[in-house]
């Protein structure tokens, strides 16, 4: 059924993005910017100026966060689903990654051990300390503290 062919009741139970989803959705050709969508829902929801303008910041809003929206050129909406989305995928020549492992001498790996070894043993003493520091913590009341 027509979004225009329903009834102010049947449509005062739709959001406004569910109204302004199915308005793009008949008029596919039509092209619609933030404030000419939310005049379009406030004309079906037979809303005031007034609250146009008290609205249409939080319908900016709700299109944006809305997941079946998408904003062309900074000012036109449409449904994503009109759109494909091309992703494309850089994996790099693998080859120019490789390493030559003869070439890491005795010495680095040496270096790259001691720092191993340092960082293993900051993070045993940094939980003891954790421990210590929570035997101290004590439990207190709203009672217990004074004004």
């Amino acid at each position: 059924m027509s979004i225009r062919k329903k009834t102010l009741e049947e449509l005062e139970l739709m959001s406004y993005t569910d109204i302004a989803y199915e308005i793009i959705k008949e008029d596919k050709k039509k092209k619609y910017n933030t404030p000419n969508l939310f005049k379009e829902v406030c004309k079906l929801l037979e809303l005031s100026d007034e609250e146009f303008a008290d609205k249409i910041a939080d319908f900016f809003t709700a299109l944006t966060t809305d997941g079946r929206f998408i904003l062309i050129d900074s000012t036109t909406w449409d449904l994503k689903e009109n759109h494909v989305v091309k992703v494309v995928v850089d994996d790099g020549d693998e080859e120019d990654i490789e390493t030559d492992e003869e070439s890491v001498s005795e010495e680095d790996s040496e270096d790259t051990e001691d720092i191993e070894d340092d960082y293993s043993d900051e993070a045993v003493d940094s939980s003891s300390e954790d421990e210590e520091d929570m035997q101290d913590l004590t439990i207190v009341d709203e009672e217990d503290i004074e004004e």
